[in-house]
């Protein structure tokens, strides 16, 4: 009379073998063990439905979902929730005989432990050192090293490429040739990462405004009016004189220049701008920009530094490189052993624009700065990469030290935080965020702009 399909019932687990019993953790540790088993399974298998239940609650439903592998997203976003859904990049990519598919987070949705990280050889769940390290490749500059991707990649190979059989569990695999497969999954994911451009996390605007709840700050305290004349003809408060509204000058928040008539086709410019139009500079670190259907904030100096970060990359990249002299070379004095990591790294400066070179046994001279930095201090810029390569692990690949290298000088040359900037810099930074991949989260993963769209802004007002 049952339906078509499996009926698993669990109960009563190691009771006749009380060894084993001893050592099972808490009734919810294991619990929590048995939805990770049946949640990696649903997601290999769009097209078979799960259903788990415990104690008479439901803990999982996953209905099944037609067509196959085109499915899965359904799927995915069913049991890692619609945020995930709404906040991933798909990954579609083939190399020879290999496909890779699934969703990836962008940056800006991450967690501070790597359980939401899912993977699958062949249909099989797995957890190989091999393709979690390929994955944190993938997003190495793009997050802190304390965070981490939420991702579910879906690897499919021939048969003879794989061996499914070097752990008892089977949870761990090993491939022919391990590097193609890395190389595969880092450039696929960094390929798709790449398309998502200025993208951001949408989950940010609901922070932010939850930051906003009523009730959160103090009523704000103005100043006392002066007193106004009998017969006047200003109404009271209003400041005016001369038939000039009087000007309030505060230290956090800074008008822009504009123009006095708006142009007619304002609307339809800022259309064509998805980071909108500069407004305003607020603490001299935050850049408010109009859309038709809200508005953007945009941290300047976190926006900027990816930006650098990413002009450097571009230019590592095509070994062209552009390098300012400096008038007179500097001499950073350090100590021994920094020195001597600096000039055993002077190459890996060298592709990115810093020419640097051994100064005696404690010190190194500077001769050139990357020009895409601009005007930069040569001497605290070399002593912060010299505190970075001694922190580096030694096992970390030429990649990530250039790209570490690179995010530290990407730091030494970006507009800092209380900078006025006029008009013309918010916009053409606005601009090229657009144009810019991975825009969208600074070197260290944090977001670099909070979109409140006009709903947003009229629910903090009780409009809706």
């Amino acid at each position: 009379a049952l339906p078509p399909g499996t009926r698993v019932t669990v109960e009563g687990l190691f009771a006749r073998v009380p060894a084993r019993r001893k050592f099972l953790k808490s009734e919810r540790a294991e619990l929590a063990a048995c939805l990770d088993v049946v949640r990696r399974l649903a997601m290999a298998n769009p097209g078979i439905g799960f259903d788990l239940r415990h104690g008479g609650r439901r803990l999982l439903a996953a209905e099944a979902a037609s067509g196959g592998v085109d499915g899965r997203p359904t799927r995915l976003g069913a049991l890692l929730g619609h945020d995930f859904a709404a906040n991933a990049v798909a990954i579609d990519l083939e190399r020879e005989e290999l496909r890779l598919g699934g969703l990836a987070g962008v940056p800006t949705f991450n967690r501070g432990v790597a359980d939401h990280q899912f993977l699958f050889v062949n249909g099989r769940p797995v957890r190989d050192r091999l393709l979690v390290g390929a994955v944190r490749g993938a997003y190495q500059d793009l997050l802190a090293r304390d965070r981490h991707p939420v991702v579910a990649l879906f690897l499919d190979v021939p048969a003879d490429f794989v061996d499914v059989n070097v752990h008892p569990a089977k949870t761990e695999v090993r491939f022919r040739d391990a590097a193609l497969v890395r190389g595969m999954i880092a450039s696929g994911l960094r390929r798709a990462l790449d398309a998502a451009g200025h993208r951001a996390s949408t989950t940010v605007a609901a922070h932010a405004l939850g930051a906003f709840a009523v009730g959160a700050y103090p009523a704000p305290v103005f100043p006392q009016a002066p007193p106004v004349p009998e017969g006047s003809p200003f109404p009271l408060g209003t400041g005016a004189v001369g038939g000039q509204l009087g000007e309030v000058h505060s230290p956090w928040f800074a008008p822009v220049a504009r123009a006095e008539t708006p142009a007619p086709d304002a609307a339809a410019t800022m259309a064509a701008f998805p980071m909108g139009v500069a407004r305003a500079q607020v603490a001299g670190t935050y850049i408010v920009a109009e859309t038709p259907d809200g508005m953007i904030l945009v941290d300047q100096h976190a926006a900027h530094e990816r930006l650098t970060l990413e002009r450097l990359k571009a230019a590592a990249a095509g070994r062209a490189t552009a390098s300012q002299l400096l008038l007179l070379p500097q001499v950073v004095d350090l100590d021994p052993v920094a020195a001597a990591h600096v000039v055993e790294h002077a190459d890996a400066f060298a592709a990115l624009g810093l020419d640097v070179e051994g100064f005696g046994p404690a010190a190194v001279l500077v001769r050139a700065v990357p020009a895409a930095l601009g005007t930069v201090d040569a001497v605290g810029l070399v002593r912060d990469l010299a505190d970075d390569l001694a922190a580096f692990d030694s096992g970390m690949a030429l990649a990530e030290r250039l790209d570490a290298v690179a995010a530290t000088m990407a730091c030494h040359g970006s507009v800092r935080a209380g900078r006025l900037l006029s008009v013309a810099e918010m916009n053409a930074l606005l601009r090229e965020m657009e144009v810019t991949p991975h825009s969208g989260q600074c070197n260290h993963g944090r977001p670099t702009w909070v979109k409140l769209a006009k709903t947003d802004l009229e629910k903090l007002f009780g409009r809706r």
